[in-house]
C-alpha cells in the first residue's frame, strides 16, 4: 500500500508515489502505538543501537542522511535523501550515489490490538557485477532477510524503550520540507543595521 492522503473532493483517498516495482517487501507487528513507532523511526542516528548492519548514520540537511553500514570490516558510505514524508504515517527515499542503488518507503498502519504494523518495501537497483547477481533469487531473498532481520531487531528495541527517545514530525514534498506556516516575503529594500 502507498502514502494516502484525502483529495479533499469526496473526503476519499488519492494514492501518491508508490512503489509499483520492489525486490524486497517485509512487515513486522510492533506492540507501541503508530505515533511512537514512527517517531522513533525518524530518529535515524538511533539505528546503530539496535541494527545490525548500520554502523553510522549523519543528518547532512533536513532531507539528506549520510549512512554507513557494514558487516565485520566490510563498510560502504551512502547519501540518501527522503522524498515523502507524513507524520504517523509514511516515509519514502531514495539513493543519492551518481547511480543510485536503491530507493524505498516505510509505511505506519494502526493493528487491531493498538500496536503498529510497519511495511518496508525497497527496490535494488544494482549496478556492474552486482547488478549480474540480482538476477538469482537467492540474492533478493537475502536482502529480504537482512530487511527482516533490521525490523525486528527495530521491534525489540522500540517495544524495549516503550516510548519514543525523539521525534521528527515534519511533513515534505519532493524532497522538500513544508512548512506549517508560510515564510514572510522578503523585503527588496536593504536592511539598515540597528544598534
Amino acid at each position: 500500500m502507498a502514502h494516502e492522503e484525502d483529495d479533499g473532493r469526496t473526503g476519499g483517498v488519492a494514492r501518491r508515489r508508490p512503489l509499483r516495482e520492489r525486490h524486497v517487501e517485509e512487515t513486522v507487528e510492533v506492540a507501541v502505538p503508530v505515533r511512537t513507532a514512527y517517531n522513533q523511526w525518524t530518529q535515524f542516528k538511533t539505528f546503530p543501537r539496535f541494527s545490525a548492519v548500520v554502523r553510522e548514520v549523519e543528518q547532512v540537511r533536513p532531507t539528506v542522511t549520510a549512512w554507513t553500514i557494514g558487516y565485520g570490516p566490510v563498510r560502504h558510505r551512502f547519501s540518501v535523501e527522503i522524498v515523502e514524508q507524513d507524520p504517523d504515517a509514511y516515509l519514502a527515499w531514495r539513493g543519492l550515489e551518481q547511480r543510485p542503488t536503491h530507493e524505498g518507503e516505510v509505511e505506519f498502519r494502526p493493528t487491531q490490538s493498538g500496536g503498529t504494523a510497519i511495511t518496508v518495501r525497497m527496490l535494488l537497483r544494482p549496478h556492474g557485477a552486482v547488478k549480474v547477481l540480482t538476477r538469482f533469487p537467492r540474492v533478493t531473498e537475502l536482502a529480504a532477510r537482512l530487511v527482516r532481520g533490521e525490523l525486528v531487531c527495530f521491534k525489540d528495541f522500540i517495544e524495549g524503550l516503550g516510548q519514543e527517545g525523539g521525534a521528527w514530525r515534519g511533513t515534505i514534498r519532493n524532497g522538500r520540507v513544508q512548512h506549517d506556516t508560510p515564510e514572510p516575503p522578503r523585503s527588496r529594500v536593504a536592511q539598515w543595521p540597528v544598534g
